[in-house]
């Protein structure tokens, strides 16, 4: 099957695209687009994919789902456009950012600039119908975000994982810790964003580690 996203994802997640569930997932995806409102837009289902080659993966962010309001959604996780208001979580997000580096709150929600830097900001569902949380899970997305997790864990050194909440925390198990760090939290959503993400310094933490392995620091 002709998936267009980045090169190096292509290659590499080659056998997920012929399997008989990725044809199965595609075929469930094209007909909600065609039936109704789907988030993200199709052509940036898999922006973060081609925001940011395998190659250059240094840090993976894992959210749960796309968001499903009007405008939000923009294929990277917790990342909307330049101009949509923050949603709370991201605004969290930022505020440990600001908190635990210094950084300043930014202008904007857009996090292509981490994805730039190797930040690779993966949703396990890539696609959402409007307004209906979670409506496009159980139809293969996880399984082929799983063997994107797996791909990352296989052929890259020293990535740091950043899994905030119980859905993301379970994918540690895809992960050669022997050869990357794992940094787990509660999520920060404003549910619980008080009970353990404030204060974790995933941040910083992930920078000295990304340093000691001898790569470049993010700018947060």
């Amino acid at each position: 099957m002709n998936v267009r996203i980045e090169n190096s994802w292509k290659t590499a997640l080659a056998g997920e695209f012929e399997s008989d569930y990725f044809r199965q997932l595609t075929d469930f995806v094209r007909g909600k687009y065609a039936a109704g409102t789907v988030f993200p837009p199709a052509s940036r289902i898999f922006a973060a994919f081609d925001a940011c080659p395998l190659p250059d993966v240094k840090v993976v962010i894992l959210g749960q789902d796309p968001y499903h309001g009007p405008g939000q959604a923009n294929g990277m996780c917790f990342s909307v456009a330049p101009g949509v208001p923050m949603p709370p979580s991201l605004v969290n997000i930022f505020k440990e950012v600001s908190a635990d580096t210094g950084a300043p709150m930014p202008p904007d929600g857009d996090l292509s600039r981490w994805a730039r830097q190797g930040v690779f900001l993966l949703n396990a569902t890539l696609t959402v119908d409007a307004h209906r949380a979670a409506s496009h899970q159980g139809m293969g997305w996880e399984r082929f975000t799983d063997a994107v997790i797996r791909t990352v864990s296989q052929q890259c050194d020293h990535v740091v994982f950043m899994l905030w909440g119980s859905y993301a925390i379970r994918k540690q198990e895809l992960i050669d810790k022997s050869r990357h760090l794992v940094l787990t939290s509660p999520h920060p959503s404003p549910l619980s964003a008080y009970r353990g993400f404030f204060g974790n310094h995933h941040f910083s933490i992930c920078n000295s580690w990304l340093q000691q392995q001898g790569k470049e620091p993010v700018v947060w």
